[in-house]
């Protein structure tokens, strides 16, 4: 049945278009699993009917022609049950209903399993037997476990159709993909799709733009390769035997072998590009090896493929050089990067989308940082939208290709609308965080760029609550030596000076990688991080906070925080190694003071200790991403568990509350410097919990202020009780939502209806 499986589901990833997969299915699983008729119902796109869409052993021109509603008949109960339906006499059922047009009267058996993507039914796999009988145990897990792995295929294919029909000249049809509010902010622009090099399954579908150069760049690849192979051929032919030298010759062979290469030529000139081309040709013949039975032919595909990337390389090294991005870029991905980012020319990026991430990955921090609305974990077929002209909303977490007048028109007064809220906002960009009946309370800014020190400063930042100085280090290709970091970290104690500057010590690992620092974890969040690898690596640590405070030298206002502490015993060792920086510094001339020392509270371990880190040190923060994280056991990068994540779960708040009563009880002061310091409403509890400072995106600095300078702390303190009191995180964004509607705090609204038609 293994084998099987396997089988099936390779065979349904080399068809071409969604009705040629659902034929394979429905012919495989009949011939499998020897039954009398096999047929597949699929959802509709008003979700309002199933549709026959496939069958082997009923009349053939029933298909595409039954439908039944959601609750009808035996289909409609597995769908609406989303669970398997096994019978021994289908007819007897109380929901059966016969369809004439079937042909279906003689069978009686009936097994029915649901098809789900993502909690949501696309359509209904059965089978049935003329003769009486329940279909054993093994039949009906080998069609649950075909049916879940059918799934991804499937929707992969409907919303690619969605995509080919929204296309259409002159027919433009609404359609909308949804995924994860990452960014707020609507952006109107064209779709640039970015993909890591030579990877062969993200190339995007393209059409080519000038045919017979996308043939010269393909055939001078080949070329290239074939020079490759050669080289190495001959530079490795006196350590390798007759045997091995051949298999240089079989890849040579190979790119002779005018099947693969011819292919690819002719995909070219029906107007795919020649990565596009290239990519679907390796797949078809890497898949048509793998399903074979001899395993030295299996072998091959690993070949087929190796070529494919080479080729792959070169094509994409020259087509790079020529990459053009329009004045209103839509920068989309499987997952993007900062470096992705940096691909984008200046000015030029009003938006985002990335098909994986939460709101809480560092794709949409970064982000929000940058006031780039962008969605993350959006489920669409990125691959056939490049050059496509799309509206992202950034406040719901949409994309609507291809967009009507309408659409357009509506977005268009949304940009204008946003515009006008910022310049208001403007005016409070002088005046200080400060309730209405006069709790003042310091508002900080989380930067790691040069870049975001002057919009900082003219939004009010009162200093750095969260210098990110894993930045200095990713903007290389090596460690950077203790005079770049210490010119690094000088540029923005100057610029905030007298205001503080709290740096943090490198923080890698988890989901921040150097490309010349390689960590290899099974579980990275969990793994070999923070504080973790510094205090492994005191070298690196130590040149770290020897930069630090050569940098401090005459202004006097930074502040070092350790991050990821999980016991008292590594901060111990990291004021250890700190106190001996500090004195090595001063004996080498260098006039400074002993900076303030805090710990980042990121891990559940650290709140039950939170008294006696603060005993040992001079201010906690919170690092609210983290912690929620790990509170939840969600991460927050993994878009299948996003909804999971909610910095308002009832778990979190309790935990905010316990570390500041906590630290206060030692007279230290606490900040926390997580995303949920930069809304609205979470800042309003956490001003109400005690907190003596909040750090955040400057983006968000004047929205915050606007918060708090529409509240008396009292009413504050009354609705963090309020709040404490609820089981339910999604009933506490309602009622904050609700609150901040009271104070009469603003908010963008993009909710549209239109015409589907």
């Amino acid at each position: 049945m293994l084998s099987t499986l396997r089988s099936i589901v390779q065979e349904v990833n080399t068809a071409t278009d969604l009705k040629s997969a659902l034929d394979i299915v429905v012919s495989r699983v009949q011939q499998a699993l020897g039954a009398n008729a096999c047929a597949m119902y699929q959802l509709d796109s008003s979700h309002s009917h199933f549709a026959l869409c496939a069958a082997r052993g009923l009349k053939e021109e029933a298909v595409g022609k039954v439908r039944l509603k959601l609750s009808e008949g035996l289909v409609g109960l597995v769908g609406s049950r989303a669970e398997p339906l096994n019978l021994e006499d289908a007819s007897s059922h109380p929901n059966y209903q016969y369809f004439p047009e079937t042909g279906e009267e003689q069978f009686h058996s009936f097994l029915g399993v649901p098809i789900i993507h993502h909690r949501n039914v696309l359509g209904v796999l059965i089978v049935q037997d003329e003769e009486r009988h329940k279909f054993d145990e093994d039949t009906e897990s080998f069609l649950v476990t075909l049916a879940s792995q059918l799934a991804v295929v499937l929707a992969h294919a409907y919303v690619t159709g969605a995509i080919k029909q929204a296309d259409r000249a002159g027919r433009k049809k609404y359609v909308v993909f949804e995924g994860g509010a990452g960014a707020p902010g609507v952006a109107i622009g064209q779709v640039v799709v970015t993909y890591p090099p030579a990877d062969l399954d993200a190339v995007p579908d393209k059409k080519a733009e000038d045919v017979d150069e996308e043939l010269k760049l393909f055939n001078q690849s080949v070329r290239n390769v074939k020079r490759d192979i050669r080289a190495v051929s001959i530079k490795l032919s006196s350590n390798l035997g007759v045997e091995e030298r051949a298999l240089f010759g079989v890849y040579i062979k190979i790119l002779d072998d005018n099947a693969l290469v011819g292919e690819v030529a002719a995909l070219i000139k029906q107007g795919q590009w020649a990565q596009g081309a290239l990519r679907d040709v390796i797949n078809q013949h890497v898949k048509a090896f793998e399903i074979m039975d001899d395993a030295y032919l299996r072998e091959r595909s690993t070949d087929i493929r190796d070529l494919g990337r080479r080729i792959l390389g070169y094509l994409q090294e020259k087509q790079l050089q020529k990459r053009e991005f329009p004045d209103n870029t839509i920068l989309m991905g499987e997952e993007l990067t900062p470096a992705d980012l940096g691909l984008v020319p200046k000015g030029k990026l009003v938006g985002m989308v990335s098909l994986r991430g939460s709101r809480n990955s560092h794709i949409a921090i970064l982000a929000r940082a940058m006031e780039v609305p962008t969605i993350v974990g959006a489920d669409l077929p990125y691959k056939q939208m490049d050059g496509l002209e799309v509206i992202v909303d950034g406040y719901q977490g949409k994309v609507f290709p291809n967009p009507k007048r309408e659409l357009k028109q509506h977005f268009t007064a949304v940009i204008k609308e946003e515009k006008a809220m910022e310049k208001g906002l403007e005016a409070l960009s002088g005046l200080p965080a400060e309730t209405q009946d006069k709790y003042r309370i310091p508002l900080r800014v989380n930067t790691g760029l040069l870049s975001d020190v002057a919009r900082s400063l003219e939004r009010g930042a009162e200093g750095v609550g969260l210098y990110r100085t894993e930045v200095p280090f990713m903007m290389t290709d090596h460690f950077p030596s203790e005079k770049q970091q210490r010119e690094f970290y000088r540029g923005h104690l100057e610029a905030f000076a007298p205001h503080p500057v709290t740096m943090r010590t490198l923080d890698v690992g988890g989901d921040k990688e150097l490309p010349y620092f390689p960590i290899s974890d099974a579980n990275p969040f969990l793994g070999w991080r923070g504080i973790r690898i510094t205090l492994d690596h005191p070298e690196i640590f130590l040149v770290q906070v020897r930069a630090m405070l050569q940098a401090s030298e005459g202004l006097d206002n930074l502040r070092i925080m350790l991050p990821m502490i999980s016991n008292v015993t590594e901060v111990e060792e990291a004021l250890h190694h700190i106190h001996q920086a500090y004195y090595e510094v001063r004996e080498e001339g260098f006039d400074v003071i002993m900076p303030p020392i805090g710990v980042m509270v990121e891990v559940p371990a650290a709140v039950y200790q939170a008294r006696e880190m603060a005993q040992r040190v001079d201010f906690l923060s919170v690092g609210s991403n983290d912690l929620t994280q790990y509170i939840l056991a969600v991460d927050r990068n993994n878009s299948y568990v996003a909804d999971l994540y909610h910095s308002y779960h009832p778990a979190v708040l309790k935990a905010l509350r316990s570390v500041v009563n906590q630290a206060h009880l030692e007279n230290k002061p606490v900040s926390i410097c997580g995303e949920l310091a930069g809304e609205p409403g979470g800042a309003i509890l956490l001003l109400a919990m005690g907190y003596d400072e909040l750090s955040m995106n400057a983006s968000n600095i004047l929205r915050v202020k606007q918060a708090i300078r529409s509240v008396t702390l009292k009413r504050a303190k009354e609705l963090l009780e309020e709040v404490l009191q609820i089981d339910c995180a999604d009933a506490i964004q309602h009622v904050l939502n609700k609150a901040l509607s009271e104070f009469g705090l603003e908010t963008i609204d993009t909710t549209i209806q239109v015409s589907r038609s």
